[in-house]
């Protein structure tokens, strides 16, 4: 399989659920635009932003959290600059996240869902963004002093108040799908989910199919892990890899060789170790998008060639093969993140 280069692809439309609009089938996420992994450059993420619209993406995900509201303010900038060039606003899909609290040092300070915080949360991210609606809210993660029927509840007043068009969740099992499900339907769950990643494959997948409910899969590339490019020593102060435990001394060097074990089969196809693992998320169902976690537009460009890439029954047991599930070596967080994940209980 000869990697593409932009010229050579046409972007793919999915269905974002039963309930949700029709999106590309990749989406591009841009948290990394605002700090997460050390400094970005400004001029650099617009442009990332304006390449990912027009090869026909039409999907970007944000988080009110994300560097303070640094992410949606940008965003609404670079959605201002693309009208001017014909971009029309019904032509994106915007989903944003929220709930997840901060303070002025940048540190994080647990979560609120309450009715009342929804709402507050919006407004500030509708004038963030310059927008008068969102196309897809969702709670960054599950409030565990709130029941997420009133979270819920609160977000469908919203949509029908106009200011929001679909609601979806975030990194919440089994039983809180169903729970949220039966308040109003949901158009997607955003969970990580890469070659490393497959918690999700161990129940709440099958959940969401049964629903009708796609999944937005973010980390992909495992924060850059498994994207062919990671060095050991790489990540700068300020970066949230040079705390993530997948990327400690005592786990990078097995993770890496799993890497180059997945190069070998990247080559012999003529494609790039992230497009095949992009391409392999792409290739477990119609309803998953996979979330491009690009901050520069030779990133993105890479990333974009996976939609060339199709894979095989045979490519598909060799990159397994290669990458097995359970071969990675650490947890996707530190444990005290793990504890409040609501996707890795075991009642998910």
């Amino acid at each position: 399989m000869i990697a593409a280069t932009w010229k050579d692809i046409g972007m793919d439309y999915r269905q974002l659920g039963a309930a949700g609009p029709r999106v590309s089938a990749f989406g591009l996420g841009c948290m990394g635009m605002s700090g997460m992994y050390g400094p970005a450059d400004r001029a650099e993420s617009i442009a990332t932003i304006h390449m990912a619209l027009d090869r026909g993406v039409t999907l970007l995900d944000t988080g009110d959290f994300y560097g303070m509201g640094h992410n949606e303010m940008l965003i609404g900038e670079a959605l201002r600059s693309a009208a001017l060039k014909g971009t029309k606003r019904e032509a994106v899909i915007v989903s944003v996240k929220f709930g997840a609290l901060r303070d002025p040092a940048s540190g994080w300070s647990g979560m609120d869902a309450r009715p009342a915080a929804v709402k507050n949360f919006l407004a500030y991210t509708l004038q963030r963004l310059g927008l008068d609606y969102i196309d897809v809210y969702r709670p960054a993660r599950l409030d565990p002093n709130v029941p997420i029927e009133d979270t819920i509840g609160a977000v469908a007043d919203m949509v029908k108040a106009g200011y929001v068009r679909h609601i979806g969740l975030s990194e919440v099992g089994v039983q809180t799908i169903r729970r949220a499900a039966a308040v109003h339907p949901i158009c997607d769950l955003q969970i990580e989910y890469s070659l490393i990643s497959r918690g999700v494959e161990s129940g709440i997948l099958a959940a969401c199919r049964e629903l009708g409910i796609a999944i937005t899969a973010y980390g992909v590339l495992s924060r850059g892990l498994i994207s062919g490019h990671w060095q050991k020593g790489q990540a700068q102060s300020g970066d949230f890899r040079s705390f993530s435990p997948r990327f400690q001394a005592s786990n990078i060097d097995q993770n890496l060789a799993l890497v180059e074990a997945l190069r070998k089969i990247a080559d012999a196809r003529g494609a790039s170790v992230a497009q095949i693992a992009i391409a392999w998320v792409a290739a477990q169902g119609e309803d998953i998008i996979p979330l491009i976690g690009a901050r520069r537009r030779v990133q993105l460009d890479e990333s974009l060639g996976a939609l060339n890439v199709a894979l095989s029954k045979a490519d598909l047991a060799a990159i397994e093969a290669a990458m097995p599930a359970n071969a990675v070596a650490g947890s996707r967080y530190d444990a005290a993140q793990m504890a409040h994940l609501d996707s890795e209980t075991r009642a998910s």
